[in-house]
């Protein structure tokens, strides 16, 4: 279950990060984190009421997203969501399809868009967009989140077909690899505001669980009891706060983590059927969420 619905220049310069420094099971922590009550509020682009996915969100209330208008993926950014949310468009100049994944405080946003038969990762910046691939890779890229010091985490596609992740610092166009040992495919999803890099990857059993990374080297495997249809991690905020989406059977259900304890979330029109994919400061939720009528519908969840 790989949900991005969420790659620049010959002169960049590539690194590798090995992560698997001080692996440490989520269960490990022993504090607890106490459950919380969330009023939960619809936001689907008029233009299209039936598919709408949120991505992310800022500490300004400012949500990415994107909806399906003719059968093709169009991103957009959300303003003022509480008091009838404005819609604006943001699509990648002669794209074929946009979605916009993350945007940070400074309006920065990144995404990816499907023009010429590529899939490519963008950043838009100051107004200007900008084509993210990472060097010497020649498929599939694409950005997921960005924090307020510009680096932003995505992943691309090798020619056999598996996922490696990947940061960006898009002040100074160099990238870094982020690998973990022993898997095939990783995914990076989030930052925050400290360096802490969450996403997921699939593990020696062939089983998809999530991680969190922290600036020190630590490594934390978050798998959630029960799941068996995989562990995803989607964002990240100051305080630690992760949230993703889990899937038992054929349902799929979303979640926040803290201090070692996953609680889940469902927006109430879509029990088994909600996917949590960013959190600001605030601890605000953006996601979404099918409803009986087989609409997906973007979620905005407020503590």
């Amino acid at each position: 279950m790989k949900v991005t619905t969420a790659r620049v220049g010959a002169a960049l310069i590539a690194g590798t990060i090995a992560i698997g420094v001080a692996i440490v099971p989520a269960a490990a922590a022993t504090a607890i984190s106490p459950a919380v009550t969330y009023s939960f509020k619809t936001l689907d682009n008029p233009n299209d009421p039936t598919f709408n996915q949120l991505l992310g969100i800022n500490n300004h209330n400012k949500i990415a997203g994107y909806g399906v208008q003719g059968h093709a993926n169009k991103g957009y950014l959300l303003t003022s969501p509480l008091g009838g949310p404005s819609y604006h468009a943001e699509n990648f100049p002669g794209s074929a399809e946009t979605q916009v994944a993350g945007i940070n405080d400074n309006g920065v946003t990144v995404g990816q868009f499907f023009k010429a038969g590529r899939l490519s990762g963008f950043y838009r910046q100051n107004g200007i967009y900008h084509k993210v691939t990472f060097p010497g890779s020649s498929s599939s890229n694409e950005l997921l989140g960005i924090n307020n010091s510009g680096i932003a985490v995505g992943d691309y596609m090798d020619s056999l077909g598996n996922w490696h992740a990947y940061r960006l610092n898009v002040n100074t166009h160099k990238f870094s690899r982020i690998n973990i040992r022993n898997s095939p495919n990783v995914t990076a999803t989030g930052i925050n505001a400290g360096g802490t890099v969450v996403g997921y990857f699939t593990n020696a059993a062939a089983q998809v669980v999530s991680f969190l990374h922290r600036a020190n080297g630590q490594l934390v495997i978050l798998a959630k009891s029960g799941a068996d249809g995989g562990t995803q991690a989607f964002g990240i905020n100051k305080g630690g706060l992760v949230v993703g989406a889990f899937t038992i059977g054929g349902s799929t259900f979303g979640f926040t983590w803290s201090q070692g304890r996953f609680h889940t979330v469902n927006d109430p029109n879509g029990i088994g059927s909600t996917i949590i994919t960013g959190v600001n400061n605030a601890g605000d939720l953006v996601g979404s969420y099918t409803d009986r009528h087989g609409n997906t519908n973007g979620l905005l969840a407020i503590p």
